[in-house]
């Protein structure tokens, strides 16, 4: 069924507009507690599980979205599966280059769902739990999460990144727009558009973001190599986001002095110690993004 987009876009302003439950929001002044990937430090990443986990530990739950061979929206940080933790369906380990090969836009997504991203040990992570997970659909995760959270009566939040570039463009989604329609379109139905910071190392992304779905918070991620003042960082996006979410190496006192006099938030990625997050929370930081959620409870 084709969605009508700008309908869409339409509804979540109204539903923006109108809600005024403060379970919607987080408090003013609360530090943002993000789990990256769910917390792929404990849990297999991306997944129903790891998600589950961070809403425990009283996360943000931060997440990453490609596409399947028929237009289907699958949460996963690569485009293709990574042998550093994935099995294949019938078991096996995979070379880098067999692994990089199985790109998940060159399937459909009942296929995707028969590899295993959870049961194979990944050195990286050495207390990652480890169980048969696949990746999921984001519309089956947001269900699954919003089901689990209701139990417990708690709210999520959301932190969805949109993995996109230039390079990317007819190889790992049909295109820009559709892809960032796609994603959207789901987040909207499913309710949870003023709980959610739509993030991305993609300018054009977020700009798209910026200009059909306005009332959606952006969070322009950046990296460690190409250094620029508060003001370089904004005149390089085309606009003021709500908030600046660098690579943490480079979070300085004065960075966030000067994000804040513009009203943007900071929430640095991905520091993964507990001195590293100690000393990003001293300079002022609004949040953070850590692979290992249980961090937060030593602060």
């Amino acid at each position: 069924m084709k969605m009508n987009y700008s309908l869409l876009a339409s509804s979540m302003m109204l539903i923006m507009a109108t809600s005024c439950g403060t379970a919607d929001k987080k408090d003013a002044g609360s530090f943002d507690k993000q789990a990256h990937r769910g917390g792929r430090g404990l849990m297999p990443e991306n997944t129903i599980a790891s998600e589950k986990n961070a809403i425990d530990y009283d996360c943000t739950l931060e997440m990453d979205l490609y596409m399947s061979r028929d237009k289907q929206i699958v949460v996963s940080h690569d485009p293709y599966f990574n042998a550093d933790f994935c099995l294949t369906p019938q078991g096996d380990t995979m070379s880098k280059k067999d692994g990089r090969s199985r790109l998940l836009y060159n399937m459909p997504y009942d296929s995707i769902a028969r590899y295993d991203v959870g049961s194979k040990p990944y050195p990286a992570f050495p207390r990652q739990q480890k169980m048969h997970v696949a990746r999921p659909l984001l519309s089956v995760l947001i269900d699954s999460v919003e089901a689990y959270a209701a139990e417990k009566h708690h709210v999520n939040h959301y932190n969805i990144e949109l993995k996109t570039s230039p390079k990317s463009d007819g190889k790992n989604y049909s295109s820009l727009e559709e892809y960032v329609d796609l994603a959207l379109g789901i987040i909207i139905e499913k309710g949870i558009a003023p709980r959610t910071m739509i993030q991305s190392f993609d300018v054009r992304a977020l700009r798209i973001v910026h200009q059909k779905y306005p009332q959606v918070k952006t969070s322009f991620l950046v990296g460690n190599k190409d250094k620029k003042t508060a003001d370089g960082y904004i005149a390089a996006l085309g606009f003021k986001p709500d908030i600046f979410s660098p690579e943490f190496s480079i979070v300085t006192p004065e960075l966030v002095k000067a994000f804040h006099e513009k009203d943007v938030l900071v929430i640095p990625w991905t520091p993964n110690t507990l001195e590293e997050i100690r000393q990003l929370k001293s300079m002022g930081v609004d949040g953070l993004i850590t692979d290992y959620p249980d961090l937060y409870a030593q602060l």
